[in-house]
Order: structure tokens, then sequence, then C-alpha cells
């Protein structure tokens, strides 16, 4: 479980199909796959419209910008290129949720806003 408050991560998160992927950024990559799943079925959001909230990787840097720049040059990337970069970190495109919070879905489900 990642604790560290000065970490930031860039992610790619999927449906359970694994047809959609979306890229994010983020200061709590737990609480923020928690926050996709709690959209589900709520077409507001894109991860809640299209189910996206299955982790398949991520990656981390003690600095902000570093990772909202990685966030947008992986946003820019054709499908082909994102899934290269999947495959070279997780091969088998297994769900990494578990991995990184522990349990999924959490016990303690809310977000930030919520508190």
């Amino acid at each position: 479980m990642f604790l560290n408050n000065s970490e930031y991560f860039v992610y790619i998160v999927t449906n359970v199909t694994r047809k959609v992927l979306y890229t994010g950024v983020t200061n709590n990559l737990p609480q923020r796959l928690v926050e996709h799943f709690l959209q589900r079925g709520n077409p507001v959001f894109f991860t809640g419209k299209y189910h996206a909230h299955y982790l398949l990787y991520y990656e981390s840097s003690a600095y902000i910008n570093n990772m909202i720049i990685r966030e947008k040059e992986i946003k820019g990337w054709r499908r082909s290129k994102k899934e290269a970069l999947i495959s070279s970190f997780n091969p088998g495109w297994k769900f990494l949720n578990e991995e990184v919070c522990g349990k999924w879905p959490p016990d303690r489900l809310f977000h930030r806003k919520d508190g």
C-alpha cells in the first residue's frame, strides 16, 4: 500500500474487457482507484461511463510536474504505443488493484471530498 504523500503517479486503468484505456495523474493512487470505482456507471465521468477502474500500469515521481508532463505524453500516444507500455510493465495485463490497495475493493470506500 502507498502511504508516501510526496509521491505522484501517472496511471492507466481499463474496464473488465480491457477495451478502454484511461490515463490519469494523482498523488494518492489507492484512493484514486476507489474514486474511479465509485464512479462506475455514472456517464458524467469517462471512467464511470466505461467502468474503467482496473489498474494496468503506473509509474511514480517525487515531482508532480514530471507526472503531469508524462500524463500528457501518454495521452497523446496511439493505442498501440500505450499497449506496448502496459505490456512492458505488466505482460499479462493483470489487474493491479489488490497489489496497490491491499484488498479490492477496499472495505472503506469514499471520495476524498467526502472524507
